[in-house]
């Protein structure tokens, strides 16, 4: 159960830092293009590598890894697990799979999204 807590908190923590850092990318670069995002994508990946490989190497308990990654940095992006499954895919040489796993997201998200955007305008028109 201490675990799971860790995790909400860290996962907290990391929606928070979501959250500033769109709000300072969106002031800085405006809306024209969803820098926020991207900027939280990119560092969740690069987080996620480096926390994984330090814990990998540097014997962190399995508390504090899974609070660093699926807490914190879980909070902070879901694409930094995308990218750290399909570069594991790669690395164990399983290519295929990998390519199978990044075209069923990327398809699968954008036809879930665009499903939910046509449910959610069905179900609340005025």
């Amino acid at each position: 159960m201490d675990r799971f807590v860790w995790i909400c908190l860290a996962g907290a923590a990391g929606s928070g830092a979501r959250y500033l850092v769109t709000v300072w990318a969106t002031e800085r670069f405006g809306t024209l293009f969803p820098v926020g995002t991207l900027v939280v994508n990119l560092v969740g990946c690069f987080l996620m590598a480096l926390a994984v490989e330090a814990a990998f190497r540097s014997g962190w308990p399995e508390a504090v890894r899974l609070a660093a990654t699926t807490g914190f940095i879980g909070g902070f992006t879901t694409y930094s697990s995308f990218n750290f499954e399909t570069t594991r895919l790669i690395e164990t040489g399983a290519g295929s799979t990998a390519a199978a796993y990044m075209l069923a997201t990327v398809i699968g998200a954008f036809a879930a999204g665009w499903m939910g955007l046509a449910l959610g305008r069905n179900l609340f028109a005025s």
